[in-house]
């Protein structure tokens, strides 16, 4: 079995029968985990899909190999790649890299503008999210999104967040900042140009020096 046996689109209403499936496998995955995720109902996650706000895979025989949907928060200033899962099946073959790719090209097309960020438990979604450039940030930077946090009630660590006053939990909080990033870029660009030019000078030195020794 390999990636290329699954078709891993933007999920429509055709996808909504899947819904239930999903949800209980959430729900499944993080009492195995011992770790807690925002409940979603099968409404909820039907809803995502017919707003064209989700990412569902499918095996070539029609099976529901993995999901994730979008949440937005604080007005569309941040947003949340949220509820990644992936068929215990069908694990083990690039399926959940596939998925946020294709949830992160969603988010980036839908809001270009707003902060990406996530909270999660997971290794292997931290270094998924790093690659797609996020970086490890304090609780104070997420959205304060009371809606948000109140998502949060239903994790067995819930009381744990609640006594830190939301400034950590067991999650990792990490970020994707596009204006920041845009920034991080232009700079390096200056620099380079900086370089190229500086280089171009002491060519050019080296060249003139070369002529001059000719002369003589």
């Amino acid at each position: 079995m390999t990636i290329q046996d699954f078709d891993i689109q933007v999920a429509t209403a055709q996808s909504v029968d899947y819904a239930q499936q999903i949800c209980d496998e959430m729900a499944e995955s993080a009492k195995a985990r011992g770790t807690g995720i925002a409940q979603r109902s099968p409404q909820y996650v039907a809803d995502k899909m017919m707003e064209g706000k989700a990412v569902i895979a499918l095996h070539k025989d029609g099976t529901w190999a993995g999901f994730c949907y979008i949440e937005t928060w604080s007005h569309g200033d941040f947003v949340a790649n949220s509820g990644l899962i992936v068929n215990p099946q069908f694990r083990k073959v690039g399926l959940a890299k596939a998925i946020k790719h294709k949830i992160f090209e969603l988010s980036r097309s839908k809001y270009p503008d707003s902060k990406l960020f996530g909270l999660t438990t997971g290794l292997a979604v931290m270094k998924i999210n790093s690659e797609l450039g996020y970086e490890p940030v304090t609780y104070s930077e997420l959205t304060q999104d009371e809606e948000f946090w109140k998502g949060c009630r239903s994790c067995v660590n819930y009381d744990i967040l609640t006594s830190k006053e939301r400034k950590n939990c067991m999650c990792t909080a990490m970020l994707l900042d596009p204006a920041a990033k845009a920034k991080e870029l232009e700079e390096k660009s200056k620099e380079m140009s900086r370089k190229a030019k500086l280089f171009q000078r002491i060519e050019n030195a080296i060249k003139s020096f070369s002529q001059d020794i000719k002369i003589f």
